[in-house]
């Protein structure tokens, strides 16, 4: 009899801790409810990220002001829909961001980077898009994007595409943004508003500006003297990648090279000329470099969007162009001026990039210290005071490209020859190249291989891959890989931003003869 009395009252004791359990846990559930209805609106999200003009651009924005009314709500971008883990990411962000209104000054931080593609897609859950967007046909859409949606539709995985790659500005109004056909040239402040009539005759082996007729636009070329050099790095020098070996003695000679990167003034120049509807066939361009009777080219068609990002047009490097692009160019250059413009081979460049030197950079440091890669790296940062006067990469670009008086010239009078954008080389990538050249090679050019030779890093690379020894090359398919056009575009890249090029002159052959 006692024993079924205790098991009634442990019965009744475990359904009033069930109850009570229950109980609380509805309380429980509707209080994270309420706490995470709370701190989801607008006015929530506005209160802690202070930075007022994204909440003002948020407003301008088409998700915000649009024809039908809906008003998409910071929630609704940021976090996975219900369902498909919301709570997870909302935990996950929160902490972080009450994480940074305690540690950081939002004083510090630099919005325009944090606005660009490479930081917005960490903050953008693709489903959460494609929640709302189920329809990528809606009425009126544009032939080029029917085409665009298509493309994404039908190779998404191989993609590996976000929605916000393409409409960047959607959620956060951006003037400078521009999506679809670009259907004007730029303005651009050439800095003149006389039109040459001739090119600038050279007689003598020397620095001279360039002026191109027919524009208002001039440019400065740099006499860099022939030399012999030792051409890649010794195993020794820090962050030494194999295809920098071995280190072989190379003999250039004299050439002209500009003191900055081909610019948007010139290259807008040669688009406003030139711009067609029309496709030559690369392997037509690359011919006609061995040919002395070409009278015209043909240019680029218009891209999408303004190539510039956003960020300027004027001295800025031009980018985003294909190395036929480059070429093309080049040869429009030459016709111009009537005089042998051309890209770099790779011996030029870097026996151009040391300045005369035969160290890491042309100025001096170790590249373990400006670099951000290192054990000590989690404790101490990078130095940048000297290599920051000379070089835009990853510590001091605002990951964006900057204009060629923020640096200072090497020892040739050359600028941005390390950073800014990747440049464009004569030579095909071969990693074994340096063997093919020989022991003591002579103007070596390298004419077999897939891809081109890149040079010199970009505003995002690390101090290690700015050295004047380091080595890259283009990635043709990757960089077309989100272009939608069939065929694909071959004057422009869609996936890649810091690629640019410089171009060089070889000497008439009476300045040869002086040099002699």
């Amino acid at each position: 009899m006692r024993k079924d009395k205790k098991a009634r009252r442990k019965s009744r004791n475990f359904l009033w801790i069930l109850f009570c359990g229950f109980i609380l846990g509805v309380f429980g559930m509707a209080a994270v409810s309420h706490v995470s209805e709370q701190t989801s609106s607008d006015e929530y999200c506005e209160s802690c990220h202070v930075h007022t003009h994204v909440y003002n651009s948020w407003k301008q924005s088409v998700h915000h002001d649009n024809a039908s009314g809906v008003q998409v709500h910071c929630v609704e971008c940021h976090l996975p829909p219900h369902g498909q883990g919301y709570l997870t990411a909302k935990a996950k962000l929160g902490i972080k961001d009450l994480w940074s209104y305690w540690t950081k000054d939002s004083a510090d931080f630099h919005w325009d980077t944090k606005s660009e593609l490479e930081h917005a897609v960490r903050y953008i859950p693709n489903v959460s898009c494609k929640h709302c967007h189920q329809n990528l046909f809606p009425q009126g859409v544009t032939d080029d994007a029917i085409a665009a949606h298509l493309y994404y539709d039908e190779n998404e995985k191989a993609l590996d595409l976000q929605c916000i790659s393409c409409h960047l500005d959607a959620g956060h109004y951006n003037a400078k943004y521009s999506h679809g056909q670009m259907t004007g040239i730029p303005v651009t402040a050439s800095g003149t508003d006389s039109v040459f009539e001739t090119a600038t005759p050279v007689t003598e082996f020397a620095d001279y500006v360039e002026r191109i007729p027919g524009t208002s636009v001039s440019f400065v070329m740099r006499a860099v003297p022939g030399g012999s050099f030792q051409m890649g790095s010794p195993e020794k020098e820090p962050f030494h990648n194999a295809d920098e070996s071995p280190a072989h003695t190379v003999t250039v000679s004299p050439f002209f090279m500009a003191e900055i990167e081909t610019s948007w003034d010139q290259y807008w120049a040669f688009f406003s000329q030139t711009m067609s509807e029309g496709r030559t066939p690369p392997e037509t361009i690359y011919a006609n470099n061995t040919r002395p009777d070409v009278d015209a080219v043909a240019g680029p068609t218009p891209p999408f969007g303004y190539p510039d990002q956003g960020w300027g047009f004027g001295t800025r490097p031009a980018i985003t162009m294909t190395h036929y692009a480059a070429e093309t160019f080049c040869q429009w250059l030459s016709l111009k001026t009537g005089k042998k413009y051309r890209l770099p081979t790779e011996a030029e460049w870097e026996y151009a990039a040391r300045g005369g030197t035969q160290t890491p950079y042309f100025f001096s440091g170790n590249p373990k210290d400006y670099s951000n890669t290192g054990f000590m790296r989690k404790f101490f940062n990078a130095k940048t005071d000297t290599i920051s006067a000379y070089v835009i990469y990853d510590n001091d670009s605002r990951n964006k490209t900057q204009e060629p008086a923020t640096v200072k010239a090497n020892p040739f009078g050359l600028k941005n020859m390390l950073g800014n954008v990747m440049e464009y080389c004569a030579d095909r990538y071969a990693a074994d190249a340096y063997t093919q050249h020989g022991a003591a090679a002579v103007d070596p050019l390298i004419t077999e291989g897939d891809e081109w030779v890149v040079r010199g890093g970009h505003y995002m690379s690390d101090a290690a891959d700015v050295r004047a020894a380091a080595r890259s090359h283009s990635l043709h398919d990757a960089w077309l890989k989100t272009d939608p056009q069939q065929p694909k575009s071959i004057w422009w890249y869609s996936d890649v931003k810091a690629i640019g090029f410089r171009v060089v002159c070889e000497p008439s052959d009476s300045i040869k003869i002086q040099l002699r």
